[in-house]
């Protein structure tokens, strides 16, 4: 017999990852005070987001990190504390009903052996993202979107449900990634260990895509976001494919971003000049952790 409604959300540990994400709460607030186990794994935020979080959810754990670890290394401290059969990862910026939870773990039920379920991520205007796909180290992922649950090869990390029992023995993020990729990694990982990524289209969920960081340093923060996606994006190569591919990448994305840089110049934008000069430094910065 399936477990009833309020059951369910029993065997479910909600993890949020926050930096300065005091302003992203309130939207979070409609489900998390109805999860029995909530986890903030919060990277040094300097807006009270901890303290906020704790006074909002009283069941919470919240752990309070003296710097900022970086996404997957924050979710790994988190995940080492689940003891629920589920983990649900969510963004700050993610807006999740307590129904849609609900229908993800039923979902759940019914794929035992999948190691990780996700939704159909939604922008504001309610127009699906591309949240999933294929292996982009196999082939280019075409055709419909999907009408139904089903295996995927790649899951956005904004939103993940993991099933613990088949999760743990494979391992969660590698911290070697600080911010970007992690996901395509743990991805990759679980494909190649024959681990199930169902998409579960019918549950969508919005996402404020870049909604969970605000701070008095707005170019600040794009710089940084530049900087680590580029890093992030090389080292992802450097893993999978090798020293040399990713040195070739680093070497044409720096002929591509010195273009694009001179281009976001002449076309004046400050946030995304900030971006732009954020993403050379990192591929100029760049050094393999893996040699």
């Amino acid at each position: 017999m399936s477990p009833s409604a309020p059951a369910l959300l029993n065997l479910v540990t909600v993890i949020v990852v926050t930096y300065n994400s005091a302003h992203c709460l309130a939207a979070l607030h409609p489900l998390l005070q109805h999860c029995p186990h909530i986890i903030v794994s919060d990277n040094a935020s300097g807006d009270d987001t901890a303290a906020q979080a704790q006074a909002r959810w009283p069941q919470a754990v919240v752990m309070k990190h003296e710097r900022n670890l970086g996404f997957g290394a924050a979710n790994n401290r988190a995940l080492a504390q689940v003891q629920t059969p589920f983990a649900l990862l969510l963004n700050p910026d993610c807006e999740m009903s307590v129904a849609q939870l609900q229908q993800l773990l039923a979902v759940a039920d019914q794929f035992p052996e999948a190691a990780m379920l996700a939704p159909q991520l939604v922008d504001a205007h309610g127009q699906p993202e591309v949240n999933y796909r294929w292996p982009s180290t196999l082939w280019v992922s075409k055709g419909p979107a999907a009408s139904g649950p089903i295996s995927v090869g790649f899951v956005c990390g904004a939103a993940m449900l993991l099933r613990m029992g088949v999760c743990r023995p494979t391992g969660f993020f590698d911290e070697t990634f600080f911010l970007y990729y992690e996901d395509d990694d743990l991805c990759l990982r679980f494909f190649k260990a024959r681990l199930p990524m169902v998409i579960v289209p019918q549950v969508q969920t919005l996402h404020r895509s870049r909604g969970s960081v605000k701070g008095k340093s707005p170019w600040r923060s794009e710089y940084w976001r530049g900087y680590h996606h580029a890093q992030s994006k090389i080292t992802f190569v450097a893993k999978h494919f090798g020293g040399h591919e990713a040195s070739k990448k680093r070497y044409r994305l720096i002929g591509i971003t010195t273009v694009a840089l001179c281009i976001r110049v002449l076309l004046p934008s400050p946030k995304h000049i900030a971006r732009m000069v954020g993403r050379f430094r990192g591929l100029i910065n760049y050094q393999n952790p893996f040699q």
